[in-house]
C-alpha cells in the first residue's frame, strides 16, 4: 500500500502516457519471452488494478489474480488483534498456489528491474531443470545502484561464491546512503555498520521452479509459531529468508545472474521525480516507444 510512499505508488502514473512503473517491467518481459502474469494483490485493490493496468495487460499476456488475505492462515492460527501489516513477500508468493504449474519469475510491481535482467532471467527459467536439488535464480544488483537519496531502504544483502551461486541472503530492513557510503542499523540508528557500495543485493527478482510453492507452504506454520510469539503485529514471511533456509538445509541451489543496470523505485513520494525523468531519458534514446502496447 505504500505506507512511506503516501499512496497506492503500484497505479501512479510516471510518464505522461499515463503508463505506471509495472508496464515498463511486463514490456521488458514480453520482449524477453514471458507471456503469462499473475498479479499478487489486496482483495480491496482489485477494482483499481484491473482498471489501471489489469484489463489493458489480458489483450497481451494471458493474466490471473492471487488475492493475498490477512486471514489465509493454516488450520489453528488467527489474525492477532490489532494486526494490519500483510505477512511478507513469502506469504505472497504462497497466494498463488494453485495458478502456478511451471518455472516462474518474482518481481516487485513498483521496482523497475531494466531490460537486461528479463532476458538473463528468462534464459535460465526456459532451460532449468531440477536435479537433486531445487534449481533456482536469482538477479543481483550492486548496492550502490539501488539507493534512493530519500530515506532508508530494505535489501537483502548477499553472500555469493567464486561459481556465482548464492551462499545466504541477510534481509536488512534499514540501509541508508551517507554520503558516498551505505550503512546499516539494527538498534534504530543507535549504531551504523558500513555496506560495499559493490555489495550484491536482492531486488526480490527470483526465478523457482513450482516446487517453491509446496515448500513455502510447508514452512509458514513454523514461522508462525516463531513469529506470533515474538512480534505478532509486524514479523514477516520473507521469500529470501526461505531460500536461504533451503541453501542451508542443501535442498536448493540459486545461481546469482548479475545486472549492470540501475534500480529505480519509488519508494518515498521524493523519487517519483527521478524515476520519471529515468523513463524519460530512456524513450529519448529509443529503450521504449512513447506508447509502449500500440
Amino acid at each position: 500500500m505504500g505506507s512511506r510512499y503516501g499512496g497506492l505508488k503500484q497505479i501512479d502514473p510516471i510518464d505522461d502516457e499515463g503508463h505506471i512503473i509495472i508496464d515498463f517491467s511486463l514490456y521488458d518481459a514480453y520482449r524477453a519471452g514471458f507471456r503469462r502474469a499473475v498479479f499478487i494483490i489486496k482483495p480491496e485493490m482489485e477494482r483499481d488494478f484491473r482498471e489501471v493496468i489489469g484489463n489493458r495487460m489480458k489483450k497481451i499476456m494471458e493474466i490471473s489474480y492471487a488475492f493475498q488475505r490477512l486471514d489465509a492462515l493454516p488450520d489453528g492460527y488467527a489474525v492477532p488483534e490489532g494486526r494490519v501489516k500483510p505477512w511478507g513477500t513469502g506469504h505472497a508468493i504462497l497466494s498463488c498456489d494453485g495458478l502456478i504449474d511451471a518455472p516462474f519469475a518474482v518481481i516487485n510491481s513498483d521496482d523497475y528491474y531494466g531490460r537486461e535482467a528479463f532476458k538473463l532471467i528468462y534464459g535460465f527459467l526456459s532451460k532449468v531443470k531440477d536435479n537433486k536439488k531445487y534449481q533456482y535464480s536469482m538477479v543481483g544488483y550492486k548496492l550502490g545502484n539501488t539507493l534512493t537519496d530519500f530515506g532508508s531502504v530494505a535489501r537483502g544483502v548477499c553472500e555469493v561464491n567464486e561459481d556465482n551461486m548464492l551462499l545466504s541472503v541477510t534481509e536488512h530492513t534499514r540501509i541508508e546512503k551517507h554520503g558516498d557510503k551505505a550503512e546499516f542499523t539494527e538498534d534504530g540508528g543507535e549504531s551504523w555498520t558500513e555496506l560495499p557500495m559493490e555489495k550484491t543485493v536482492s531486488m526480490n527478482l527470483w526465478g523457482f521452479t513450482p516446487n517453491m510453492i509446496a515448500e513455502l507452504k510447508n514452512r509458514f506454520p513454523e514461522f508462525l509459531e516463531i513469529g506470533l510469539k515474538i512480534n505478532p503485529l509486524k514479523c514477516e514471511y520473507f521469500l529470501p529468508s526461505v531460500v536461504s533456509e533451503l541453501i542451508n538445509e542443501d535442498k536448493a541451489e540459486v545461481k546469482v545472474l548479475r545486472s549492470a543496470d540501475k534500480w529505480y523505485g519509488v519508494t518515498y513520494k521524493e523519487d517519483k521525480e527521478t524515476v520519471v525523468n529515468a523513463i524519460a531519458s530512456m524513450k529519448a534514446r529509443g529503450d521504449y516507444p512513447e506508447k509502449l502496447w500500440e
